[in-house]
């Protein structure tokens, strides 16, 4: 059965106060869920994070990091550095990385294969702007993104890949993908892994949905049976309102 994941992705937010006091509020209404519950701090507060959550089910993940295994590459974080504070996962290819840092696929194949060869996890983003969907184009731009960075990998690497579906149109805007375009889109992916992997490979990637989900309507899409939980961003920065999205399951 696939993991349902929701992950908070914090961005730049929450200096090391804010971040006690989220988590604190977190720790406070954790309870068993059906949902994997994740969280992406800022790099500077990944250790506080990670020992305040020891013993609770929150895993906290890193919202990026560099191919390189060390050397001249100021202000970059490396695998190792991570697994050094028991970081396990790392979020790659975000669609804000894309925009504003010019990640290119071929770059971020490069972190994908670092991070697998660190025995890490990878919650790898993809997706299209909002001309490619006035185009009709957002299926081949998903597919390019997919097929250039993870398709040099064998199918034994999925087991610690998560994908993770960002309408870049609906990120930040207020505007999201209805229901059934989420879950449209899920089953494109999957069947782009079942065409190059086959149906087993397909059926046991977990895909998640990022695209201004919040508690109003994370139970319809999480209801879709391709959507496999969420990649939050502004609502994981309320505890209330993160936890209605967990419990939407």
């Amino acid at each position: 059965m696939r993991k349902k994941i929701v992950a908070g992705n914090w961005k730049m937010n929450n200096g090391l106060i804010q971040t006690e006091t989220l988590i604190s509020e977190l720790k406070q209404q954790i309870k068993t869920s059906d949902a994997e519950v994740m969280i992406a701090p800022a790099f500077t507060n990944l250790w506080h994070a990670f020992e305040a959550t020891r013993q609770y089910p929150i895993e906290v993940v890193a919202q990026n990091m560099h191919y390189a295994e060390n050397g001249a590459y100021t202000g970059e974080i490396n695998a190792g550095m991570l697994k050094s504070i028991g970081i396990q996962t790392v979020i790659l290819g975000h669609s804000e990385r894309r925009a504003y840092y010019n990640e290119t696929d071929e770059a971020l194949a490069k972190k994908v294969d670092t991070a697998l060869n660190h025995d890490m996890s990878v919650i790898f983003c993809f997706g299209e702007e909002l001309a490619d969907r006035k185009a009709g184009n957002h299926e081949v731009i998903v597919q390019e993104q997919i097929e250039k960075a993870l398709f040099h990998l064998d199918a034994s690497a999925f087991e610690n890949i998560v994908l993770a579906y960002e309408p870049v149109w609906a990120i930040g805007t207020g505007e999201t993908a209805s229901p059934q375009q989420a879950q449209d889109m899920h089953a494109f992916i999957r069947k782009v892994l079942a065409n190059k992997y086959g149906q087993d490979t397909a059926n046991s990637v977990s895909i998640l949905y990022g695209g201004s989900v919040k508690p109003n309507n994370a139970k319809e899409i999480f209801s879709k049976p391709d959507v496999d939980g969420g990649l939050i961003g502004g609502a994981s920065l309320k505890a209330e309102d993160f936890f209605a999205i967990v419990n939407a399951f």
